[in-house]
């Protein structure tokens, strides 16, 4: 979250978190606190929250196409990246760039990876990292690594590098993005300005990312089986990897880039004084 002040006194209250169920014990410590803001700004209409007085206003994030992440690569820096970490491209890769914790489901990710195996050869590369402020990181890790090692062609990947996760969702054949909450979950977004089709579930920010069937996959967490089936019709369908592909890309170009953001700022400015 962030916080904004007007010379001595609160200003705009900007949360970055899924605040549509929070804790309840939380959520009261809090609350006294976001009322003394003149307003309050959250990324999706799901987050408000009525019992607060102040205003509220919708500011989805954007992504910056100029970023490391995000700029252009041509086919021989991508293959290049892939190559320094090994990375082999024989196999349409399905790739999820996520931290290693419960509520990114990177169990449930390798679940699906299993399913989709039973039906066509392909590869998953895992990439993410563990927040320095959860204590349950390496054990997830760990039991990642564990499912992992049973099943070939799965590549895990904790380094942080902008210049790979750029590589591997342009290489990618599809994006999953199997979160169980979720704020925002921009690299749904970063992925579809890349023209990757990302199956991903129904819950934070994501379905104003991608509406299903047109601009990717949106199914229940935890459906695996469903999950498994749109990641297939993705693999097995180039023309619809293609539409979704094409589709995603200019869905983020109208609504999810930077100047759509400062817009969105400069409107609350004008109205928060």
């Amino acid at each position: 979250m962030l916080q904004y002040r007007k010379k001595s006194r609160p200003w705009i209250w900007r949360c970055h978190i899924d605040s549509s169920a929070p804790n309840k014990e939380v959520w009261e410590t809090l609350k006294p606190l976001i009322a003394r803001y003149d307003a309050m700004i959250v990324s999706s209409e799901s987050f408000k929250r009525p019992e607060l007085s102040i205003p509220t206003y919708i500011i989805p994030p954007a992504i910056d196409p100029f970023s490391l992440i995000n700029q252009d690569l041509s086919p021989d820096d991508v293959a290049g990246k892939l190559a320094e970490y090994d990375i082999p491209q024989d196999k349409p890769l399905i790739v999820q760039v996520s931290r290693f914790d419960k509520w990114k489901d990177p169990l449930g990710v390798i679940e699906v990876f299993r399913r989709v195996r039973k039906e066509t050869d392909c590869r998953l590369v895992m990439l993410g990292n563990m927040a320095s402020d959860d204590p349950e990181g390496p054990q997830i890790y760990a039991e990642v690594a564990a499912q992992a090692g049973k099943l070939d062609g799965v590549q895990l990947i904790t380094q942080s590098d902008p210049l790979l996760v750029n590589a591997l969702q342009r290489s990618a054949a599809v994006v999953v993005q199997l979160s169980r909450k979720e704020g925002f979950g921009l690299t749904v977004s970063e992925a579809l300005w890349k023209s990757t089709p990302v199956v991903a579930t129904r819950v934070g920010g994501i379905p104003l990312q991608i509406e299903d069937g047109r601009t990717g996959f949106l199914t229940d967490y935890a459906d695996y089986g469903t999950i498994a089936e749109r990641v297939l019709r993705v693999l097995n369908d180039p023309e619809l990897s293609d539409r979704l592909g094409r589709e995603g890309k200019e869905h983020v170009r109208r609504n999810f880039l930077m100047p759509r953001l400062l817009l969105d700022w400069l409107k609350v400015l004008a109205q928060v004084r």
